[in-house]
């Protein structure tokens, strides 16, 4: 069994695309999405009386066809943000009332996980690929009943799903982050839910674990450093590990033929964990490059064959 698993693509659309396509490229006969799949911000594209203005990495721009427009809208959704037509009255109403602004950005949110399930339809028709999307810390709730009601895609969190002889066990749940996020709990709760899941599994040995937060210590979680004010350390050279120490005690204990992960960008990597490999493809979607991990499984010894980390 091949699995080809991605992580981390936060809301850009160029990397949802690819690993769509990478199914039937790759041969896989699954895909798995490890969380943190939608985005974190909005871009305006504001009217003017000549056409329309956005500001992209710190340019601006002066658009004045529709071409255009779509266009840029297009670069803006590749680099995972949404793009927004507004008026300049608009624009002023947002920096009056920040409900206006959440409210917006949940909408696209939202409407963008429901047209990304709506592509999975389109583009795994008949192909008999499976696809598991699990959503993370980044990803409001919301998210889970549009995935769960998808007619191509499963919901991997807080599920258990047979794969071929292994039991595939989701959580996009989280050590706590400077940045209180949707889904983030103490580690003696996350070990909690955890062993909850495990419950359910007749053998661990023949699990894969798709845990968000990587295993504390493991060079998959490291990132930089921050000081108090939330400023790089170092310029960002001084590294820390931050993943969960509940995900690697659960490792070490269930022993799982593969424990999947994501969360820490730098973290590419991949380790052996007692007999369970571990591994973090990383994430570059905003280069529009989407990082995966390649993962060839005996299902006969109920271990792993090989693996191979790509980036495309």
């Amino acid at each position: 069994m091949r699995i080809f698993f991605a992580t981390d693509v936060h809301g850009s659309e160029v990397c949802w695309r690819k690993f769509l396509n990478a199914g039937a490229f790759h041969k896989a006969d699954v895909l798995i999405m490890g969380g943190d799949m939608t985005g974190k911000a909005m871009v305006p594209v504001v009217s003017t009386p000549v056409g329309w203005e956005v500001t992209v990495q710190g340019q601006r721009h002066a658009l004045s066809s529709e071409d255009e427009v779509r266009a840029m809208e297009k670069r803006i959704r590749d680099r995972g943000y949404y793009p927004v037509r507004l008026t300049r009255d608009e624009v002023d109403a947002w920096a009056a009332d920040p409900v206006l602004v959440d409210t917006r950005f949940r909408s696209e949110m939202l409407a963008s996980v429901e047209r990304w399930m709506a592509l999975a339809a389109e583009r795994l028709a008949g192909s008999g690929i499976r696809c598991i999307v699990s959503p993370a810390n980044d990803d409001m709730f919301e998210v889970d009943s549009i995935i769960d009601r998808a007619e191509r895609v499963e919901l991997g969190e807080g599920n258990t799903i047979e794969l071929d002889g292994f039991t595939l066990v989701s959580t996009g749940w989280a050590n706590p982050t400077p940045w209180n996020t949707y889904r983030e709990l103490p580690e003696p709760e996350l070990r909690q839910r955890i062993d909850g899941l495990l419950a359910a599994v007749t053998d661990p040995q023949r699990s894969i674990f798709n845990f968000h937060a990587p295993p504390h210590g493991s060079n998959l979680d490291s990132a930089p450093k921050l000081d108090a004010e939330m400023n790089y350390v170092a310029g960002g050279q001084a590294l820390v590990p931050v993943g969960s120490r509940a995900v690697r005690d659960a490792i070490l204990a269930y022993r799982p033929a593969l424990s999947l992960h994501g969360h820490i960008h730098e973290g590419k990597g991949a380790v052996r964990l007692g007999p369970t490999l571990a591994v973090n493809p990383g994430s570059s979607y905003e280069d529009g490059v989407l990082q995966a991990a390649i993962v060839d499984l005996d299902t006969k010894k109920g271990s792993v064959k090989r693996y191979l980390l790509i980036n495309g």
